[in-house]
């Protein structure tokens, strides 16, 4: 392999190892390993995280190159969480460690986003969404439950956020409560999916203008199930207030913005079940939104938006 073409990314989430190559804005490889989380635990300590980054991404790496066949023409890594000076975690040291040695040892340069932006580029593929407009980005996962202004340039204005526990979280407590291994997702949606009655709204949509509360939600679900809310009933219930949650939010959103076209990423996005609740909601409130989703395999943890977000930085010269 001699040619260099294209950008390696990397991600080092508090759930995934992960790394892709970006190619003409393409995904030629995609490679991503779960961190392991003993039974019974809702994640792992940052330390711990951070080894196991250390031991899986040697491979991860190796083998995503091998299946790009070509050598990168540059690195891009997701240094931090978010935007802004105070978004930080220990496990992003790990792929930035990564990504500045193979950076240096290859002699290309290195480019830096967020993980935050790389699953909002991530769930633009296939869905027609490009950069020339702005639109409403939800990202919904372990750490976040954010709407924000993405626009044409790149950038994005948070414009709503939950207050206490994030959606993620939601769905991983009331998982790992249940005897379900973490993360919980699709163990979770599948539990749900077995209810064989529609959500009865149990839990209320907790609003403070544009932000959301959903710790009074995790309280309120454990009370009703030492009660004997069955674990299918209960699953159901964490999806439909997600649901309706998301939506108060986007609709403040659009009061604020006058825009309509919302994407929807991250992890929790994932969810088939949740992603028709929300599309069937939307059409039954005639709340106007025009909502898209990332494609599943984009929508959890992965590098491949931060490899896109690379090769275009790279073909503009930014820094």
């Amino acid at each position: 392999m001699t040619k260099r073409e294209g950008c390696l990314g990397i991600d080092t989430s508090c759930y995934t190892t992960s790394a892709a190559v970006a190619v003409g804005g393409e995904i030629v490889a995609f490679q991503r390993k779960l961190l392991p989380v003993p039974a019974g635990e809702r994640g792992l300590r940052q330390s711990e995280a951070v080894f196991a980054h250390i031991k899986q991404m040697p491979e991860i790496l190796e083998t995503a190159v091998r299946e790009a066949g070509m050598l990168p023409a540059c690195v891009c890594v997701s240094s931090s969480p978010r935007d802004g000076e105070d978004s930080y975690m220990p496990v992003f040291l790990t792929g930035m460690a990564f990504a500045r040695s193979a950076a240096a040892a290859a002699g290309i340069p290195l480019y830096c986003t967020t993980h935050q932006r790389g699953h909002i580029r991530a769930a633009m593929i296939g869905t027609g969404i490009g950069g020339e407009e702005p639109f409403l980005a939800v990202h919904l996962s372990g750490g976040t439950t954010d709407v924000l202004l993405r626009r044409p340039d790149g950038s994005a204005e948070t414009l709503g956020t939950s207050l206490d526990l994030h959606a993620g979280q939601l769905v991983d407590r009331i998982g790992v409560r249940m005897g379900l291994p973490f993360p919980s997702g699709r163990y979770l949606e599948e539990t749900a999916r077995r209810c064989p009655a529609p959500p009865k709204a149990l839990l209320k949509v907790s609003m403070d203008g544009g932000n959301c509360h959903l710790s009074g939600c995790e309280t309120a679900l454990i009370s009703l199930m030492e009660k004997g809310l069955p674990g299918e009933e209960a699953a159901l219930e964490v999806y439909s207030v997600l649901c309706r949650t998301v939506l108060r939010m986007l609709a403040s959103a659009k009061e604020k913005t006058g825009v309509r076209r919302c994407l929807i990423a991250g992890g929790v996005a994932s969810s088939l079940l949740l992603r028709k609740m929300i599309a069937e909601r939307n059409k039954k409130r005639g709340l106007g939104l025009e909502i898209y989703f990332g494609e599943p395999m984009y929508s959890s943890d992965n590098a491949a938006g931060v490899a896109l977000l690379g090769e275009e930085m790279h073909s503009c010269g930014r820094k």
